[in-house]
């Protein structure tokens, strides 16, 4: 019993807000220790989120069509609740949001979510860019990036998924070389009361520099 209630005081005490998480030590090693950073490579700059991107992305942001398959709406009306909230999730430690930047414009949003240090993993979420930048280097240029800090950083295991309408980003993760897992039946609630089956992606630790050198290699064409 006393094992159980250590554990559980390692995972609620794992988290740090502000600058980052703590790193703490544990029986095989430490534990995943991320921090907001910023990041880039020749193609996108990921800068950690703050109240100054919230015009920038305002208009990257005010597209219905971008909010399809999410489980809050973020266009138009709906944008500073969203905005609120990812801000609100990065104060309490449970994510690090970046506004995805390209020529010195906000074009879109990526995080890390879910972030569990005891257990080395983190997931990557609220993914969108404005509709001129889909299917282009963005994508694949900002995985790279976020993907490399996430294993740097300590992660054994990045998650990654979506709605099982959504078959373009299904497709997306798929070529990037993640493994499609399985699908939660009625995992949570869109904006517009439907449930959503999500289906899961991973990339492991020992499958990175496939994954990178896949990632690299489109980059580079």
């Amino acid at each position: 019993m006393c094992c159980i209630f250590a554990l559980m005081y390692e995972l609620r005490h794992s988290g740090e807000t502000g600058s980052g998480l703590m790193t703490h030590t544990r029986q095989g090693g430490y534990i995943m220790d991320l921090k907001p950073q910023t990041l880039e490579n020749a193609h996108v700059r990921l800068e950690p989120l703050r109240e100054a991107h919230r015009e920038a992305m305002r208009a990257a942001a005010d597209d219905k069509d971008t909010w399809k398959w999410m489980s809050l709406r973020g266009d138009g009306p709906h944008f500073d609740f969203w905005f609120d909230f990812v801000l609100a999730d990065q104060a309490a430690g449970h994510a690090i949001s970046h506004a995805v930047i390209v020529d010195g414009v906000v074009i879109g949003h990526s995080a890390y979510l879910v972030i569990t240090p005891y257990f080395d993993r983190v997931e990557i979420g609220w993914t969108w860019y404005a509709k001129n930048h889909r299917g282009t280097a963005v994508n694949p240029a900002c995985k790279l990036l976020l993907l490399g800090r996430a294993f740097a950083c300590g992660a054994e295991r990045v998650e990654l998924k979506t709605h099982h309408k959504n078959t373009h980003s299904q497709n997306a993760m798929a070529k990037m070389g993640a493994v499609r897992e399985g699908t939660l039946r009625h995992h949570a609630k869109c904006w517009d009361g439907s449930y959503r089956d999500t289906v899961y992606f991973s990339v492991l630790r020992a499958e990175w520099p496939g994954v990178k050198a896949g990632l690299e290699a489109r980059l580079n064409a």
